[in-house]
């Protein structure tokens, strides 16, 4: 703030929007929250009837991985999270908003430091990969979820195991000390064969016990890790995209709730100042009392918080509130 010389006159410095109003990131903000609860909603919904078809089969429950499970989690957090958003905005309450913006930027964080890790710690990565999938393959018959996705993975990666095919040793069933047909082989997911022909679930009987020169043509002898992984490297492109939808939308979310907030943060000081002008200041002309609220130009789309310099210095908030104050 600073004083015109021989008057009263003082300006105030606000962080106005003049290119988008109060209303239309009131309208946006909602909107944006409401759909992501939505969203939430609706895979939550899907988890728990996932979840309850699961437990139909009693599938076993110290497996590698529950997808409903997961639904359900990821269901409850976009569920919760979205509903702080969406009632903050509706009531214009700071507090909530703030919490909303500080939870979308903590998982952001959270999720820009998990994917710059696995990329350093490559090989721990493929090691913890490795640790869970054999864990996986020893219960694979017990646990229908993790059954449907290897069979899924082996079958459009054309892979078998986790970092070889003879990680299937592991499995109870498929152990050649183990008794039965199944004894010493794969499962018919690994096997080798072109779309038409009718799968033969027999295929990788006697494979384990063989050299990988030997069971080539028989079965896919590659891992299924180093096959996701290439696989992701050869379609970076669309690895990028994934990425970037789910990193873009949350972003978007943090960089509207500032935006807001600001607005709404500048409006409260436009209301206190206009109502402390209009009380002070009975005498005044309208032009001058309408001339004592100054808004500032600077910043992305004159939307961010920035100052304006006045006869050559910076307006400080200790100043314009001190100004307030002696004004009431």
């Amino acid at each position: 703030m600073a004083e015109r010389s021989g008057s009263n006159w003082a300006r105030v410095i606000f962080r106005f929007c003049d290119r988008f109003s109060y209303l239309f990131f009131k309208f946006t903000v909602v909107t944006y929250c409401t759909v992501f609860w939505l969203i939430g909603a609706f895979i939550l919904i899907v988890g728990i009837y996932a979840e309850v078809e699961r437990q139909k089969y009693k599938t076993f429950h110290g497996a590698f991985l529950a997808p409903a499970v997961i639904l359900i989690l990821l269901g409850i957090l976009m569920f919760v999270v979205s509903f702080i958003g969406v009632l903050g905005s509706l009531r214009d309450n700071l507090f909530l908003l703030r919490m909303f913006m500080c939870i979308l930027g903590l998982c952001v964080l959270l999720e820009l430091n998990g994917g710059i890790m696995a990329l350093v710690f490559k090989q721990k990565t493929v090691e913890v990969l490795n640790k869970n999938i054999q864990r996986g393959i020893k219960n694979y018959y017990d646990d229908l979820d993790f059954k449907n996705i290897m069979d899924y993975v082996q079958t459009q990666f054309k892979c078998c195991g986790a970092k070889e095919f003879k990680d299937w040793e592991e499995n109870l069933y498929h152990s050649c000390s183990a008794p039965g047909p199944l004894a010493c082989g794969v499962p018919y997911t690994c096997c080798v064969r072109n779309k038409s022909d009718l799968p033969n679930t027999m295929c990788g009987y006697k494979t384990l016990n063989k050299e990988d020169l030997e069971v080539i043509n028989i079965i896919y002898i590659r891992g299924c890790i180093y096959a996701v992984i290439i696989w992701f490297m050869d379609h970076y492109t669309i690895m990028a995209a994934i990425l970037l939808s789910i990193f873009i939308p949350q972003l978007l979310g943090v960089v509207l709730s500032l935006l807001y907030i600001t607005r709404i943060e500048d409006t409260i000081v436009e209301w206190k100042s206009s109502t402390s002008v209009l009380l002070s200041s009975s005498t005044h002309s309208a032009s001058t009392i309408q001339s004592e609220i100054v808004f500032t130009k600077l910043g992305c789309c004159r939307c961010y918080p920035g100052e304006e310099v006045i006869d050559g210095k910076v307006p400080s908030s200790t100043m314009v509130k001190s100004e307030l104050e002696s004004r009431n």
